[in-house]
């Protein structure tokens, strides 16, 4: 019985492992993604909606760079990153778990943190970030098994996009009260593929056709609900004005926050902020088109600012667990909170595993 027990674990374990192997091969990668055009309408079922519960604020938990290597998703550092999971999701009692990119470093440690999150039967909802496909088949195979979990609300989106461009509706009572748009930034960056041409080396970030679905999108949810809707935008490497926020904002020198500043900031940078080499133009489009009021990323595992400016926050989610490069004090997860105005707010639950 033990033997056949054991042959059988290993033949689910495999089939686990080959399932997106024989899809592609199956339907080819385009299968999957959608074929979208700024032509189309947007309709009302083109998002995912959530409905809110009226008596209570919608609450998303956001669990970035989790990044687990290899086979330490079986160890005590993995053992750690879950009980730190765990006592966040039993604190925050989410509505929403997000996933803003870099999620695990190997096959085995993907397998586990899927498993992991899904258990808890809340939706979630997961982004790639520059290291999604390191040391796995493929990124493919990463976005797959996050569309077979049975509780996510991952999406391929758009051909050519990346994987992973998709939308989330914040509804009460069935109108739209707030929009999340979860976007890849993709990893280094593509030779002449950057703003002026140049091979400039770096990070990559969100391409010319992303900027232009979410604008079509934006303007669709707004003629759908009637006006403008506030939204969140979640990727994981972050926009030029990152750095540009925390130079402002913050008196290296003194080790505080500057004065017109002090009322609308918190965390803290540990290191520098980490965006592409270029601007690509998405912050101003969100300020013209005057939704998207809150951003969150992840990618530098020793920041958690959260600063207010030019109209929108700019915000590092907290790094979850010990991952990769990480502090003790500076780890757990990042809270959204969104009232039935739709408007949102932001703070930090630490937590360490300890």
């Amino acid at each position: 019985m033990n033997y056949i027990l054991t042959v059988f674990s290993i033949l689910l374990s495999l089939c686990q492992i080959f399932s997106p192997v024989w899809a592609k091969l199956v339907h080819g990668e385009d299968y999957y993604f959608e074929n979208w055009s700024a032509d189309q309408a947007y309709t009302e079922d083109y998002a995912q909606n959530i409905e809110k519960d009226p008596n209570k604020d919608f609450v998303i938990l956001s669990l970035t760079d989790i990044q687990l290597e290899k086979w330490q998703a079986f160890s005590d550092e993995g053992k750690r990153t879950w009980r730190i999971i765990d006592e966040l999701v039993s604190e925050t009692e989410p509505d929403l778990i997000v996933l803003p990119g870099d999620n695990a470093w190997a096959t085995s440690t993907y397998l586990e943190t899927i498993k992991h999150i899904d258990a808890y039967g809340i939706p979630w909802a997961p982004i790639m970030g520059n290291h999604d496909g390191a040391c796995c088949i493929s990124e493919f195979w990463c976005a797959y098994k996050f569309f077979q979990a049975e509780n996510c609300l991952f999406k391929f989106g758009p051909k050519d996009m990346g994987y992973g461009n998709y939308i989330i509706n914040i509804t009460e009572n069935g109108k739209i009260i707030h929009s999340l748009f979860m976007m890849d930034t993709h990893s280094d960056l593509r030779d002449g593929a950057n703003i002026n041409g140049e091979k400039d080396g770096g990070y990559d970030h969100l391409w010319e056709n992303q900027i232009e679905w979410y604008k079509w999108a934006v303007n669709g949810i707004s003629e759908l609900a009637g006006g403008t809707v506030e939204s969140t935008v979640i990727f994981h490497i972050p926009v030029v004005e990152y750095k540009d926020a925390w130079a402002a904002a913050y008196d290296e020198e003194k080790g505080e926050y500057r004065e017109e500043y002090k009322d609308t900031s918190f965390g803290v940078n540990h290191e520098a902020p980490c965006p592409a080499p270029q601007n690509n133009g998405f912050f101003t489009v969100c300020k013209e088109l005057g939704s998207t009021k809150n951003i969150i990323c992840g990618h530098d595992h020793v920041n958690c600012s959260s600063i207010l400016y030019d109209g929108i926050r700019l915000t590092y989610s907290l790094k979850c667990g010990s991952g990769g490069y990480w502090e003790k004090d500076m780890s757990g997860g990042t809270v959204e909170t969104i009232g039935s105005d739709g408007t949102a707010s932001i703070h930090h639950v630490y937590s360490n595993g300890e």
